[in-house]
């Protein structure tokens, strides 16, 4: 059933499905800032070891995040064609799939000091970054289950629940970090480690409270009643999508964590300008990623209904809204770079006069993957609707692995350009991702209106 909605009003109804995914994410990652913020206030080489023990585990959360995002496109058009019983099959199975996943990592995760040691990083800094993940490697199942039914709720269009829970971890964040990382409100001064278990107490509450919440506010799916039982069928479906969009959620993570442990390779004064730089640019590419997963949505719905020219128009207004907000954040980051770098440095902190010169650079470089970087993740969100992952998993491999990684490492190291030369090996990496994506949406799109 078509529409005929205007560029506009497609516009409109991605703004409102998507402004609370993207505040919810800005919340997550305001998380995350304030620890990068509260270690910056406390010790520089706690924050650099913070930096290098996030990065390693954001890789293995997003590889696992891939179950998560695959039931997005399935619930949504599993919606439009009445079909409730498919979207408990395959959320109850992307919850197998990412605890059988969590139980898998957390052991690299708690005896990690020995690899941090081996891939070159500072004994002092992998010290504490080991420190930080045997603590967050608990975490780690909920954290993913917290992923499943956000999605969950995000395909129902239930986004604004997604917001409440994270500011609510937001603001106990700062509490339990101010608690726990200097040693106030009479607990323990735990540096690092505090950081840590902050962000451990919050996985289990925020897990905890969309469960009661989903199974208050959504009884008919009776989400978790029989949790033991298993669903071979979407057990599979589940994985042959997930594993795809995990493996190009990992190729992209760990392009970015492969740059942090080349960071580290130089001064422990680059990689905590590197975290800083990695975070800003992080917190804005946060609302294409919203923006993302409501086009996903949006698309895997126009399937459903079978509206071709609904899917075309919702898909290019998605793109310009991308577009838009991509030049706002480079004239941002080129205007106000040393503003920017320095709210997260202590003003008496000997090294922050070179934290900040390297920062400065490091951000004027991150200006210049904006439009790619939110090209690419809006890409990946057109062609999940169309449950597409295989293809856009290749492309990110090659993308990022085959052509961004090993130019970061020419231009940062053969050619003698450091920090630079490692970030302009993103950028290349990131424009080719792409790129190529947005042609393979296109080359989908076509075989699709040759179909009707």
């Amino acid at each position: 059933m078509t529409q005929n909605l205007t560029h506009g009003q497609h516009a409109k109804k991605l703004l409102i499905l998507g402004a609370p995914l993207i505040g919810s994410h800005l919340l997550q990652m305001a998380i995350g800032v304030t620890d990068n913020l509260m270690l910056g206030w406390y010790d520089v080489t706690a924050l650099a070891g913070a930096v290098l023990a996030t990065s390693i585990y954001f890789v293995l959360f997003i590889m696992g995040s891939g179950f998560a995002f695959a039931i997005l496109p399935m619930i949504a058009r599993a919606m439009a064609e009445d079909r409730p019983t498919d979207v408990r099959r395959v959320t109850r199975m992307a919850l197998w799939w990412s605890s059988l996943y969590g139980a898998l990592v957390m052991v690299p995760m708690i005896w990690s000091e020995p690899l941090l040691l081996a891939i070159g990083q500072d004994r002092e800094v992998a010290d504490l970054a080991s420190q930080y993940m045997v603590i967050a490697a608990f975490g780690i199942i909920p954290a993913l289950w917290v992923m499943v039914l956000k999605n969950f709720l995000t395909a129902l269009e239930r986004t604004q629940v997604i917001m409440a829970v994270t500011l609510g971890a937001a603001l106990l964040n700062i509490v339990l970090n101010y608690a726990l990382i200097f040693g106030n409100l009479g607990l323990p001064e735990l540096g690092i480690r505090g950081a840590s278990i902050a962000s451990l107490t919050l996985q289990f509450l925020s897990a905890f409270a969309l469960v009661v919440y989903i199974n208050r506010v959504t009884p008919e799916f009776s989400m978790f009643q029989n949790m033991w039982r298993p669903d071979w069928p979407a057990f599979n479906r589940v994985a042959q999508l997930g594993a795809p969009i995990g493996l190009t959620n990992l190729a992209e993570a760990g392009l970015f964590s492969a740059s942090a442990v080349m960071m580290g390779w130089l001064t422990v004064e680059t990689l905590a300008a590197h975290g800083i730089a990695i975070q800003i640019a992080s917190i804005t590419f946060m609302v294409h990623v919203g923006l993302s997963q409501a086009v996903t949505v949006r698309v895997g719905n126009a399937l459903g209904r079978n509206d071709l020219e609904g899917l075309v128009t919702g898909g290019q207004s998605g793109l310009i809204l991308s577009v838009l907000f991509s030049s706002a954040t480079i004239a941002l980051f080129l205007l106000f770079p040393a503003t920017l770098i320095g709210v997260f440095l202590d003003p008496v902190d000997p090294n922050r006069t070179a934290i900040i010169a390297i920062g400065t650079t490091l951000l004027a470089m991150a200006a210049l993957f904006q439009l790619v970087d939110g090209a690419q993740v809006m890409a990946l969100g057109l062609l999940r609707g169309f449950e597409d992952t295989k293809i856009p998993m290749i492309i990110a491999t090659i993308s990022y692995w085959v052509i961004g990684m090993p130019s970061g490492y020419i231009f940062g190291f053969v050619l003698g350009l450091g920090a630079v030369g490692i970030w302009s090996g993103l950028v290349l990496g990131l424009a080719c991702a792409a790129a190529l994506m947005l042609l393979r949406y296109q080359r989908i799109l076509n075989a699709e209106r040759a179909s009707v």
